[in-house]
């Protein structure tokens, strides 16, 4: 192998996590490791980073694939790497090889890997197949910090004050009662030390409710269709994170039928690994939509607006790609307007958030503090008397 495309490799492998557990653990370096067979998006990234470096030098497919699968550090991409190696040295393509291992690639992954087997092209398709992977987790991992910040601050902020309830606040009924204060506490600190006392009795009862809908609310998500539809819609609804979560959406659904079309796969089977990799199946119902139309002979603008789940920017881009044969790259233009938009919106949602939960809190506390020194104002006004 060439000195500068080892040299190239070897700063590719030292940029790549190594895999991730489900527990988050590493899976790397013979560590104990729960659930250790899942493959992070970046360590696949970098895995296609690597071939296409690879086959573009004029390297075997074969060939290839060992000697990525020889700098893997030990987990689940490396076992997945050799079971690939011994496939497509025994024969098999490797698409077919890698729809073996569909947990790691999808079937957006292995279309496009088949679709650049039947061109010819195999480089150039897994350069897009990276450059679309990369781009993929970028804005994902930006949705999920927007909605992540706004929780992690309640979740916070919810177990501080019920923490200072339930040890704290409780205390001060035999500190005010031994002051004189306890039959004439005003309303406020009355209510603030009855909540205490409540959730110092009863905090066991409220943290299985909280264990019971969590789990509840998965099972529904997996088997009750009505219930997932009002969630999903409901995602979409939401003050400010609903534009969010929206924008993202057809974001992903342009980004992923572009680089799809442009490898070349045909429309019908992009829109089926569309409806296919979709989570939300409002958005599965458009595309289902739109396929619908296709597989009749129609175009994609009428089912798209129809569906409102695209505006009429989006609509008239794609019906203009349609009609001019650049289809492909209209999509990709819509992907990076609205992977422009995804930015705007996050910058905004943090903006807005962080104030209001700064004055949310500091009511919450500037009312706990007032309960609590009413008995001390009340008894210093007894003693001027």
């Amino acid at each position: 192998m060439p000195k500068k495309l080892q040299r190239k490799l070897t700063v590719q492998r030292a940029a790549a996590p190594a895999a991730v557990s489900k527990n988050g653990s590493s899976s790397g370096g013979g560590r104990f490791s729960l659930g250790g067979n899942r493959v992070t998006p970046k360590v696949l990234a970098n895995f296609t980073n690597q071939l296409a470096v690879l086959l573009n030098a004029g390297i075997p497919i074969s060939k290839s694939l060992r000697v990525i699968e020889g700098q893997l550090p030990p987990g689940p991409m490396k076992r997945i790497s050799a079971g690939l190696v011994d496939d497509v040295e025994g024969g098999t393509p490797l698409s077919e090889a890698m729809a073996k291992h569909d947990n790691v690639f999808d079937p957006l992954y292995t279309n496009m890997v088949r679709a650049g087997e039947a061109g010819g092209v195999q480089e150039e398709i897994l350069n897009r197949l990276s450059a679309f992977l990369e781009a993929s987790e970028t804005i994902k991992s930006r949705v999920k910090g927007a909605l992540a910040y706004p929780i992690a601050i309640l979740v916070v902020a919810i177990a501080v004050l019920a923490l200072i309830f339930i040890f704290v606040i409780p205390r001060f009924r035999s500190v005010f009662e031994s002051m004189g204060q306890g039959g004439s506490m005003h309303w406020t600190t009355d209510t603030v030390i009855n909540v205490g006392e409540h959730l110092q009795a009863w905090w066991w009862i409220y943290l299985l409710a909280i264990v019971l809908v969590v789990l509840l609310h998965r099972v529904l998500m997996a088997k009750a269709v009505g219930y997932k539809r009002a969630m999903h819609r409901l995602a979409l609804k939401m003050p400010l994170f609903g534009t969010l979560v929206h924008k993202s959406m057809v974001a992903r659904f342009a980004r992923t039928f572009g680089t799809l079309i442009q490898s070349g796969v045909p429309h019908l089977d992009a829109l089926e690994i569309l409806v296919a990799s979709t989570s939300n199946v409002h958005m599965q119902d458009a595309v289902e939509s739109v396929r619908a139309s296709i597989k009749e002979g129609a175009g994609f603008a009428v089912p798209m607006g129809e569906s409102r789940m695209f505006d009429d920017i989006v609509v008239n881009m794609v019906d203009v790609g349609e009609q001019t044969g650049e289809l492909d790259r209209m999509l990709q233009k819509v992907a990076d307007r609205y992977e422009v938009e995804v930015d705007r919106t996050v910058e905004t949602t943090f903006k807005v958030i962080e104030p209001i939960l700064l004055v949310v809190m500091a009511v919450v506390v500037g009312f706990i503090v007032f309960a609590l020194f009413m008995p001390l104002l009340t008894m210093m006004q007894n003693l001027k008397r």
